[in-house]
């Protein structure tokens, strides 16, 4: 199979040991030279030698960017926000002054979370109320006035999946009859970390920029989801305890709309739910 000239692109994933970042890894690896960083030593990574150790609040990129010479960056880093925010700028300044480099950062359905009245696309412009918000916003700000062609915006609402932590937290509120908070009135959009992977590998091909929406191309309620999720996993069901935000419907849920991807790379709720009960893949509440 002859390479295109995408495979010649070498990648960096900032934070690829967190569950967004090792599907990611796992899904370009094949395809480009790829690194990673990681924070701890879970999972081994101090033994793989494409992955770096980097902790944001106590490490420079410097020497992992020399090193790597990224063409794409991807940034799904966690930490102190500070430290978040200064590192941005560090990324900035290194694809500012290399052209050929791009990129893109993982961001949040939460910049729109002083917003609840509709459903958010990507033109629409972004009001945070939250710490994590503001923090998000920040950055996005940051990257569109510093380096705008050279960005890819990611918005992502939340991302499950069979291993995904809401899922592991579900399963185990199941198995203890804990209580699992859901919120009635909240109507939500999602995804799988899986999609995500194919939409970004899409995106990194096709040399995407400006804003993606990669979330479901329908809405549920908070509740709803989980519920149905829930009873599709197991037998026993976790304690429900309901969180009331608003008296009426409010909206945490990003669609996209101007930057649609090619109808393979969409999802829907259902389908969501679907990939996250496989019973080939999960291990059941029973017993």
């Amino acid at each position: 199979m002859s390479k295109s000239p995408t495979d010649k692109h070498t990648i960096l994933i900032l934070g690829a040991s967190g569950f967004i970042g090792n599907m990611l890894y796992k899904e370009l690896r094949s395809y480009f030279k790829t690194y990673g960083t990681y924070c701890s030593q879970e999972g081994n990574f101090g033994d793989n030698q494409v992955f770096f150790k980097y902790d944001v609040a106590t490490n420079n990129l410097d020497e992992i960017l020399a090193e790597t010479n990224p063409s794409v960056i991807i940034s799904a880093i966690r930490g102190d926000y500070k430290s978040q925010f200064e590192a941005h700028k560090s990324l900035a300044e290194y694809v500012k002054a290399h052209h050929y480099c791009r990129l893109l950062f993982l961001s949040s359905v939460s910049v729109f979370d002083g917003l609840f009245q509709f459903p958010s696309y990507e033109n629409d412009s972004p009001r945070a109320e939250s710490e994590y918000g503001r923090h998000k916003l920040a950055i996005e700000r940051l990257l569109l006035t510093e380096i705008p062609a050279q960005t890819a915006l990611i918005r992502l609402p939340i991302v499950l999946g069979v291993h995904s932590p809401r899922i592991i937290q579900l399963q185990q509120a199941a198995k203890h009859k804990a209580n699992f908070e859901v919120f009635p009135n909240l109507i939500i959009s999602t995804t799988t970390a899986d999609k995500v992977a194919q939409q970004i590998h899409y995106i990194i091909n096709q040399r995407g920029d400006g804003i993606f929406h990669l979330a479901s191309e329908d809405v549920i309620h908070h509740e709803d989801l989980y519920r149905e999720l829930a009873e599709k996993l197991g037998e026993q069901l976790p304690v429900f305890k309901s969180v009331f935000q608003r008296n009426e419907d409010s909206y945490l849920a990003i669609l996209p709309k101007k930057n649609k991807l090619p109808k393979t790379y969409r999802i829907t709720v259902s389908e969501v739910i679907d990939a996250c009960t496989l019973k080939e893949e999960i291990s059941t509440f029973k017993g």
